[in-house]
């Protein structure tokens, strides 16, 4: 049992650099719940929120929304992040949020202004 939900703990969404910036959008947990219970394994969460220098040192978008609590980048155990952009795209996120596929993880934010998808 997680301090935030069901599956996840405030610590797995903390800024890579250390400063303590650790929080995350109702939205997007629940995305995360949603993955993680269709799936049936752990999601492991390779960047959560990032603070502006975290976000520059890293490349990460200008407008990124990791640093609004709004995003995630995902590892699914045993499961192709291809799979779990389709999973997010055409379930919890249709019509919604941004979803971009990557060859290692998938990243998953509950933007309102969506939907957006992007390979990268």
């Amino acid at each position: 049992m997680g301090d935030l939900s069901e599956h996840f703990n405030r610590v797995e969404f903390a800024c890579n650099c250390g400063c303590g910036f650790d929080t995350v959008d109702a939205g997007t947990l629940s995305v995360l719940e949603q993955v993680r219970i269709h799936f049936n394994v752990p999601v492991v969460i390779s960047s959560g929120c990032r603070c502006s220098n975290w976000n520059k040192q890293c490349g990460g978008a200008t407008n990124s929304y990791h640093l609004q609590a709004r995003a995630a980048d995902i590892v699914v155990a045993g499961v192709s992040p291809s799979n779990v952009a389709d999973y997010v795209e055409y379930g919890p996120l249709k019509g919604l949020g941004g979803v971009g596929r990557y060859n290692t993880f998938t990243h998953v934010d509950t933007r309102t202004n969506g939907p957006v998808r992007w390979y990268g």
